[in-house]
């Protein structure tokens, strides 16, 4: 199965010919309400789905005070059915695996992806592989692809190296199929978090996502390309791609540091987007030419410092995804955003995906740490 051009050597692209004006099935729910442009053809007996999709956009004076934007909405991924966004695109890459007769599908992944890949093959009855780069994966995501009885295999190194890994895999055994973002099927159904915030929310100036592999920058680009293409679309909202600070080589091109995408060795509190060699920077580039969009970047600090606000505002998430909010909190102090913008923030991944993050250092979290983070004795009751 090939996931790259054999002329140009650059990644696939899925292509709907005569897309038609109607993009939502209105007799379904979730990303599959999107079909005429997710995945038009397929036949709904290879369809795996989880109900993934229709996440809330949440609002908060909490964190828009913190922000500084007056109208600042957060899209909760981590609601989705293993807790963060990849659910959108699994649900449509394991369909197309079980369309095609795969027996079994591989991922490389820092921790959401092979919950993910885990959950959706062991629903569609394919033996699931998950490369994991050795001591660099969140517990609380591998507990989940072990949970769904994936096969792990430690890879030494960092992500890049499981990705190499990877490559070599799918070249030599074709009873695999991967399911990392090299996938285009994996952005086609990553497109339907843009389709849910222009149907739910209209018009909106500023799309910010945390930026790793890339792969929703990209499909978001895409997503408006197509909704553009087909008349659903007046005014393209602008994306913001962010990258931490520790890995963040796509910035630093964007910011003609380099003269094109230099791998990096990855460093970032930030587990699901310590990505050092992106591979879906070309797309991604693309994806900010077509929305004239916003590439920066963020320190770990300052990633900690939103996941808190976010997280004491009730709505919680992941390191990473608080990286969305922080990237639009430092480029409105940069004067790139006005505090009148509509600003939608999208939160990849659940709080519960990196407990550890809660307190800001490795190693288990006891009974007596939860008690004195709260700053409550142990030893009296917390009611009167």
């Amino acid at each position: 199965m090939n996931y790259t051009c054999d002329r140009c050597y650059g990644l696939l692209e899925v292509i709907h010919h005569d897309i038609k004006d109607t993009w939502i099935d209105g007799n379904r729910e979730g990303v599959w309400r999107y079909k005429p442009l997710i995945y038009p053809g397929i036949e709904d007996k290879f369809i795996v789905t989880m109900g993934e999709g229709n996440t809330y956009h949440h609002r908060s004076q909490k964190v828009s005070q913190w922000v500084g934007m007056d109208e600042i909405f957060m899209k909760q991924e981590g609601n989705n059915p293993t807790g963060s966004f990849k659910d959108r695109g699994m649900t449509v890459a394991v369909s197309e695996a079980r369309r095609l007769g795969a027996e079994a599908t591989i991922c490389a992944s820092t921790g959401n992806t092979s919950a993910s890949s885990a959950a959706y093959s062991a629903m569609g009855g394919l033996t699931s592989y998950v490369l994991i780069p050795q001591g660099n994966v969140s517990r609380s995501k591998l507990a989940q692809a072990v949970a769904y009885n994936s096969k792990i295999v430690n890879v030494p190194g960092d992500f890049d190296r499981a990705m190499d890994t990877l490559r070599q895999a799918v070249k030599t055994d074709p009873r695999l199929y991967m399911m990392n973002s090299i996938n285009p099927w994996r952005l086609e159904g990553q497109k339907s978090i843009t389709f849910e915030i222009m149907e739910k929310l209209g018009h909106v100036d500023f799309i910010s996502v945390p930026a790793g592999n890339l792969g929703n920058t990209a499909a978001m680009g895409k997503a408006l390309s197509e909704l553009k293409s087909i008349g659903a679309l007046d005014e393209i909202p602008r994306i913001i791609s962010v990258q931490a600070e520790g890995a963040n080589p796509f910035y630093r091109f964007w910011k003609g540091m380099t003269k094109s995408v230099v791998p990096v060795k990855a460093d970032t509190i930030a587990t699901a987007i310590k990505i050092g060699n992106p591979v879906n920077w070309k797309k991604a580039i693309k994806a900010i030419n077509f929305s004239n969009g916003i590439v920066t970047s963020v320190t770990d600090e300052e990633i900690m410092s939103a996941k808190a606000v976010i997280d004491a505002s009730g709505i919680g998430c992941e390191p990473a995804s608080a990286a969305s909010v922080a990237g639009v909190r430092k480029l409105l102090q940069e004067g790139s955003l006005d505090r009148k913008d509509r600003v939608v923030s999208v939160l990849t991944g659940n709080i519960l995906k990196d407990i550890d993050a809660i307190k800001g250092t490795a190693g288990e979290l006891t009974f007596q740490d939860l008690m004195d983070m709260a700053e409550i004795p142990a030893s009296k009751s917390v009611i009167p």
